[in-house]
């Protein structure tokens, strides 16, 4: 008899993006009862998708209790609560910004943790929101196999997935990828969201570590390494894209019109890479004999993919004006306040307004996907969509 079906949750980064995530979770947990305990035994976590991963983990017993727990902390975020918005906080980072390029341009690097924005807010938020410790006591319980947060190595340029899972998990090493058991902490979930350039690096162990998005070219393969046989991935491709003016085609691109870009291609790039290669692998194996697959030891994987079906980039328009006006003022002269520069100012729109719509499209293309997902979530051979004691 073969290992049960294990169903892996991946969720992708994007700053203040990943809210979209908890509308597609809120739909979910309506679809269930409200007994109904997690029905990812495999979660995996990237960059700011590293907390909803986490919530989940530690509210594994109820889907619902997990679902609700993010909805109160995205619809009530705040910039402030992520990084410091107050005049001084800002003026701080700027002129360690600006002096660290000047040293650094002279051969001096004495300034540590240079960022735009100082994330010290974040960092006191998650070590207080979550009782980490509560993982593992799901792990033992069975109410969840493996849990996994990624992050960049700064020195040796691997991506690194800190993992803490079943007995049955064991470490892998892969070109330019690892995977670590550890017990998951605030400092793994800080790591993996630190945006390059925009926060600072933090320090596990013996390494700096930054954005999990990073250098992440098979986002996929951790849920599969931690056991997954099917999955679920709530991630944002491009959505729509927007109709273009003509002043947008002769404009010179702005910084954040450019730095938007390169966002888009840390964020969305690997997934999408990652999801054509998994495809091409189940056609082979499709149209291969069930001998010749038992020997070569694969196996078709199912996924099903839910992405936004409107442009995040308009939707961020709408709201950039609800940032603090020290962030506004310090964005200004890149060209977030122009219509080409929303793709950047939506990574840091952790303000209420957006973060709330952003739950409401993801809660609506969620229901317009509902036989779909709660079929493919029923698939399941465990018995885990029942009621937990």
């Amino acid at each position: 008899m073969g290992a049960p079906e294990k169903l892996g949750l991946i969720l992708t980064g994007g700053g203040a993006r990943v809210a979209y995530q908890v509308g597609v979770l809120k739909a979910i947990a309506e679809f269930f009862p409200q007994c109904t305990r997690n029905p990812f035994p495999v979660i995996c976590g990237t960059s700011s998708g590293s907390l909803n991963a986490a919530a989940l983990a530690v509210h594994s017993p109820s889907l619902h209790r997990g679902v609700r727990y993010l909805l109160e902390v995205w619809t009530q975020s705040h910039a402030n609560l992520v990084y410091r918005t107050d005049f001084v906080g800002v003026l701080k980072k700027s002129m360690q910004w600006i002096l660290g390029l000047i040293l650094s341009s002279i051969g001096i690097n004495k300034l540590k943790k240079i960022a735009l924005l100082d994330n010290t807010p974040m960092a006191g938020l998650l070590k207080a929101v979550l009782p980490y410790e509560k993982i593992q006591k799901n792990i033992d319980a069975g109410n969840l196999h493996a849990l996994s947060i990624t992050a960049l190595a700064y020195g040796s340029g691997c991506s690194v997935t800190f993992y803490q899972g079943a007995k049955s998990v064991v470490p892998w090493t892969r070109a330019h990828r690892v995977g670590i058991p550890t017990r998951i902490a605030a400092e793994h979930l800080l790591a993996s969201s630190a945006i390059p350039l925009i926060f600072p690096a933090v320090f596990i162990d013996h390494e700096y570590f930054g954005d999990g998005s990073m250098r992440q070219v098979a986002p996929i393969s951790a849920a599969l390494h931690l056991g997954a046989t099917r999955l679920l991935i709530i991630g944002f491709g491009q959505g729509q894209t927007r109709q273009l003016s003509p002043a947008d085609i002769v404009s010179y691109p702005s910084l954040a019109q450019i730095f938007g870009h390169v966002m888009d291609s840390i964020f969305l790039d690997g997934m999408a890479v990652d999801l054509e290669r998994l495809q091409r692998v189940n056609r082979t194996i499709e149209m291969l004999a069930e001998d010749s697959r038992q020997k070569i030891n694969m196996r078709h994987i199912d996924v099903l993919v839910i992405e936004p079906s409107q442009s995040i980039e308009e939707i961020a328009q709408r709201h950039v004006m609800s940032l603090p006006w020290t962030i506004r003022f310090l964005l200004r002269g890149m060209g977030v306040m122009r219509r080409s520069g929303a793709n950047l100012a939506s990574y840091l729109l952790f303000e209420k307004s957006f973060c709330c719509e952003m739950i409401e499209l993801g809660y609506q293309d969620a229901l317009k996907k509902r036989q779909e997902i709660y079929a493919f979530i029923n698939q399941r051979d465990e018995a885990s969509q029942g009621c937990s004691q």
